[in-house]
């Protein structure tokens, strides 16, 4: 039984995160433990920095075993990290990582909510942080989220005391949240928040320590805890047959763009936490020692309280629907209670457990997955009471303000459909992630609307109101419209309806690099949001720059149909680079931003509106080889990209590795993180090495130093730290200036590292084999040089390179040096095709 019970959590939860947007068909299980969350008034906030920095486990011991409402304050949406699922990177990677975090929270029962930094990269310090994030404005947004999730209790994930032992972003986390929990009840401290809000003061403020902290298991049994809770947080639910530190690893396992994902965890397991100011603990067991977080908190709450600690203590496994009658009783009695932070948080627990007890099922599913401003669509709507409660559907609201009477007594487990037609405003806003909308600083988003700030999402703003009378009493339940369909190979699913534009322009490539002055061909694709779309498009470019022609006619029939147009583009005859911006005319009104869709199976799917353009590059480049084998790591660009200059570039999966198929190339390149995630590489290098050997180039990008797959990354001793260099404008120093890779068949010079973007390089060795030749040395500011990031060694007649350098970052930007630079490791010592030819007679 303890198995299936296992397992039918774990489907439950997997599908959960394939239907993000299903409604709801709790058990009785589920209501249960939701009338038990409904008995606690207590809030913990747990704060950090990134997506996947928080812990997983306490936040699920506090939502599920102490059933108190729990947050996480993720400062950032990740778009710093890497991405190993896919070739999103910064912002698009930011939107992933969000909804992963809200997956994640969806499996351990906490709520989600940011600030507007930005993660612009790894730092050192967390002076350097607050010198790239508006200190100030991200300060603002934390006293915000205090303010308005008002929570007993602040954890901190990381160390405040700690600045330069770790990422600069974690230790500022901490450091500004220590300073918001003595803002938060400040009337004077942010007072334009006040408008929607109100001061608060936490009671207390901890950190989640543990053996990392103190260097090792060691020190920390010797440390003094007599400050610190602890608690065992692999405690077992009986109720769903599954342990708190398995909901923790499935909810952990979300971050699957991180490679995030884990082996369940079962057993005790202690966790810490340290008291760092507030209230003083009168229990050193317990972090609310002192708070009362029953009903008895709040001024009237008493009578709420005996009425749905009965309901808890004799539910009704079989038909919860029984206790409709005295939830909705404590619910009247809730209206009048004048606390109104708990009186609207326990009024919406309260109003979906009664849903949930009464079986309803309510949805209004568009015949369309996406509509354009003043498109007219068809909502079905759908209504059923699966119990024997006398529930009355009074009226439906749709989005156009129709008030539809309908009156109907909603008779146990009998379906009601309605057709509705609904006019999109003409003004309505596009669905996309807010904090994208407008372009941002390198260190914060910019968000005009200041009611937006915090949300992990765009709020949905097409809904229906279904009116209700349950058991005498007047209801109303909002649900999003959404788009439900089925395919023959996957059965019933869901997608969130949004809302495009009627048209969208993008060009193919987002850095299209001329190693020439030859004229180049380019494709704008142009994508219909409406039927019967016609217009023309045009493209602005820099001034030394032709395009022809200068303008092409759409004409595109039916919705979601593309068309691709054919620009001739002539560069100069010298080194120039500039944009590339296509827009739409319809009508008259003009479009110029690309339509953007991210669809992974383990987050609902998303669309992306950003401003369309593409960087152009006029490049002095010279390369030697032409053919390029490219072996795949945690995903990027790399392939496309030494397209864009002229290889000819096979990307080979590790079954393809053999001598045979090596002879076809002049190089081999393995992705970023090759040697972390693909297991297959560790058989395969002895077949590299020896294709070096015969003449090949082979070329390692990055790896961390954790979790490698295979000790012998190179034929030579070489092993990968943590040094890194942050700092983007950094001085490159060359130590050997002679070397052929600074020179052959393009003169590298400091003008090469202007313009790189978010950092230098990352997981430089530390160490090597006398056989390598180290090309450059850098350093952050204050730190010993760093000598790893670029070495080269000649192995048999070929030439084995590993390097550090972000190329990933660099090449979709467009920044020449990068390319410049890695044509010369690709050609290092080959001869071009003129060469060879010459040779040949």
């Amino acid at each position: 039984m303890q198995r299936t019970l296992l397992y039918l959590f774990l489907f439950v939860f997997t599908w959960a995160s394939l239907q993000a947007q299903k409604p709801k068909t709790p058990s009785s299980t589920e209501i249960y433990k939701s009338i038990q969350k409904l008995n606690v008034l207590g809030s913990v906030l747990y704060v950090a920095a990134h997506p996947d920095d928080e812990n997983t486990r306490l936040i699920s011991y506090i939502s599920n075993h102490l059933n108190v409402n729990t947050a996480y304050l993720s400062l950032t949406r990740g778009d710093g990290g890497q991405n190993l699922i896919g070739p999103e990177i910064r912002g698009l990677l930011g939107v992933i990582r969000t909804q992963e975090l809200l997956a994640a929270r969806r499996v351990d029962g906490g709520e989600q909510v940011f600030s507007r930094a930005n993660d612009f990269g790894y730092s050192k310090h967390p002076d350097e942080t607050f010198d790239i994030w508006n200190k100030n404005e991200v300060l603002s947004d934390v006293v915000l989220a205090i303010r308005k999730f008002k929570p007993d209790v602040i954890i901190n994930r990381f160390d405040h005391r700690s600045p330069g032992t770790t990422h600069g972003h974690h230790t500022g986390s901490a450091m500004l949240s220590m300073e918001a929990f003595d803002l938060a009840n400040n009337p004077s401290a942010f007072p334009e928040q006040l408008e929607h809000t109100s001061i608060w003061q936490p009671k207390r403020i901890f950190f989640n320590t543990s053996w990392w902290f103190y260097g090792s298991e060691e020190k920390f049994e010797q440390a003094d805890k007599s400050n610190m809770l602890s608690f065992d947080i692999g405690t077992y639910y009986p109720l769903t047959g599954i342990s708190n530190n398995e909901v923790a690893a499935l909810a952990r396992s979300q971050h699957l763009s991180q490679g995030f994902g884990t082996n369940l965890q079962r057993g005790n397991q202690n966790e810490y936490i340290e008291f760092l100011k507030g209230e003083p603990l009168l229990n050193n067991n317990d972090m609310f020692s002192g708070i009362d977080t029953s009903w008895n908190r709040i001024k009237g709450g008493k009578a709420i309280g005996n009425i749905l600690n009965e309901a808890e203590a004799n539910f009704n496994f079989k038909n919860p629907s029984e206790h409709i009658p005295q939830l909705v009783e404590a619910y009247k009695l809730l209206q009048n209670i004048e606390n109104e932070h708990w009186k609207t948080q326990k009024s919406k627990e309260l109003k979906s457990i009664i849903e949930m007890c009464a079986g309803l099922y309510l949805e209004a599913s568009a015949d369309t997955s996406i509509a354009t401003p003043s498109e007219t669509i068809n909502v079905n709507l759908e209504v059923l009471n699966r119990s024997d409660v006398p529930i009355t559907l009074m009226s439906l609201i749709t989005p156009n303000h129709a008030n539809i009477s309908k009156n109907i007594a909603l008779k146990n487990n009998v379906k009601y459909n309605f057709k509705e037609p609904i006019k999109i405003e003409s003004e309505a806003t596009y669905t996309s992630p807010y904090w994208l909308e407008k372009k941002g600083s390198l260190g914060m988003y910019h968000v005009d609307d200041k009611t937006l700030i915090g949300l992990p999402e765009t709020p949905k703003t097409l809904k229906v109101d279904f009116h209700l009378q349950i058991a005498g009493t007047p209801f109303t339940f909002s649900k999003n419209i959404i788009h439900r369909y089925a395919q023959p190979d996957k059965g019933e699913l869901y997608r969130p309806f949004e809302i495009i534009p009627e048209v969208s322009v993008a060009l193919t490539e987002k850095v299209i690099i001329f190693s020439d002055n030859k004229p180049r061909d380019i494709h704008v694709t142009v994508k219909a949001g409406r039927d019967n779309l016609t217009g023309y498009v045009q493209i602005a470019h820099p001034e030394n720059w032709n395009i022809y022609p200068k303008k092409q006619k759409i004409n595109i029939a039916n919705k979601g149909e593309e068309q691709t147009l054919v620009y001739t583009v002539i560069p100069p005859k010298n080194k120039n680079e500039g944009f590339l911006k296509p827009t739409a005319h319809i009508e008259n009104k003009t479009y110029a931003k690309k339509l953007i869709e991210i669809d992974y199976n383990h987050i609902p799917f998303q669309t992306v509106l950003l401003p369309s353009e593409s960087k152009i590059v006029r490049l002095d480049i010279k390369k030697k080889g032409d053919n390029i084998a490219y072996i795949p790591g945690a995903g990027d660009v790399v392939p496309e990209s030494l397209h864009e200059i002229g290889y000819n570039v096979s990307v080979l999966n590790p079954s393809e590795i053999t001598p045979e198929t090596l002879k076809h190339f002049d190089a081999v390149v393995v992705g970023i993180r090759a040697y972390n995630t693909v297991e297959e590489l560790k058989f395969k290098q002895q077949i590299l090495f020896d294709f070096v050997a015969d003449g090949g180039n082979m070329i390692v990008q990055y790896n961390t130093n954790r979790d490698l797959k295979t000790e012998e990354l190179a034929p030579y001793e070489l092993h990968v730290s943590r040094d890194r260099v942050t700092d983007e404008h950094a001085e490159v120093r060359f130590l050997k200036p002679e070397h052929p890779v600074l020179n052959e068949p393009n003169k590298i010079t400091p003008q090469d590292f202007e313009g790189w973007t978010q950092e230098r390089g990352l997981y430089f060795p530390d160490s090597w084999g006398k056989e390598f030749t180290p090309i450059l040395s850098l350093n952050d500011k204050g730190e010993s040089p760093k000598n790893g990031s670029l070495l080269v060694a000649k192995h048999g007649k070929g030439y084995y390179i590993y390097t550090g350098l972000s190329f990933f970052r660099e090449f979709p930007a467009g920044v020449s040096g990068a390319y410049r630079l890695f044509a010369n490791m690709l050609s290092i010592g080959k001869t071009d095709s003129n060469e060879q030819a010459q040779l040949n007679d």
